[in-house]
């Protein structure tokens, strides 16, 4: 079987609807998706319309924006109760930091570039938190920068005097309510340091004991020597190892089913879950 379990919908900063997108895992010839939207279940039913209708499995999910060790870190869950109170009101937190940080960004961004704030919501998807992507894009759109690549490399990096953080929980924090939730929590892209600085493997090591489940070893953003490293880590912790695409449609050059997960991987997810996976 082939099996991506990182991957967004214009519920978040993907260019698919959530339909769209498990299409598109069709045509890639992928058994099984993840929808795993920034901070949301939105896409969740008509993803799940979708898989039915086309025989491609899906596991719902969702990215969590959190940080541990004075770093942003990214943490995948899947098939939690997406009614549960505090996952919920985790969420709608997070999102209107995001879009308080992301008005603010664009107020300084426009100091220096024709740039509007209706420029950047015509680029966002019904239902979807306006975020960084959806900045690049208004960027892209309006001439500024080619792609949204260029975008976060040069001015919506950390680095950049636009640059605005927001609010996100502990990792730890975030674990907890996942597991309360019902849900599987796995570290997404946690050996990309072409993204940004990383978290140590003794900060790995905590999180483990705070109910980790997972690490995302098999990533596009991970070099051969990274993906090796968080192996043998996920097993020396008894972590499950998993990959995915973390495709964005064209939003990224990434493609679906470029990395994926092994069968026994999904299965060991899927005993954790409350929420089972749509066949």
């Amino acid at each position: 079987m082939r099996i991506d379990l990182h991957a967004h919908s214009t519920c978040s900063d993907g260019t698919d609807t959530p339909a769209g997108l498990v299409e598109a895992a069709r045509v890639a010839g992928l058994d099984v998706v993840a929808i795993t939207d920034h901070d949301s279940t939105a896409g969740w039913a008509e993803a799940a319309r979708a898989a039915t209708r086309t025989g491609v499995q899906l596991v719902r999910g969702t990215e969590i924006s959190t940080h541990a060790a004075g770093r942003s870190v990214h943490l995948l869950c899947y098939l939690q109760d997406p009614t549960h109170p505090g996952l919920v009101e985790e969420f709608a937190t997070i999102r209107d930091a995001r879009l308080t940080r992301a008005r603010r960004m664009v107020d300084l961004i426009a100091a220096d570039y024709a740039l509007t704030w209706d420029d950047v919501v015509r680029q966002t998807g019904d239902g979807a938190t306006v975020g960084r992507p959806h900045v690049a894009d208004a960027l892209v759109a309006a001439g500024v920068v080619a792609s949204r690549d260029e975008a976060f490399a040069e001015i919506l990096t950390p680095r950049s005097p636009y640059y605005v953080p927001h609010y996100a929980p502990a990792t730890t924090a975030a674990i907890g309510l996942v597991l309360e939730a019902g849900g599987v929590p796995v570290l997404a892209h946690p050996g990309a340091a072409s993204r940004g600085l990383t978290i140590g493997d003794d900060v790995v090591a905590e999180l483990a004991e705070a109910g980790l489940v997972g690490l995302e070893t098999e990533h596009l953003d991970h070099t051969p020597e990274a993906t090796a490293h968080l192996q043998a880590l996920a097993a020396d912790l008894g972590l499950v190892a998993t990959g995915a695409s973390d495709y964005h449609g064209t939003g990224k050059v990434n493609r679906l089913g470029a990395r994926t997960t092994t069968t026994d991987a999904l299965a060991a997810i899927e005993e954790r879950g409350s929420t089972p996976v749509v066949r």
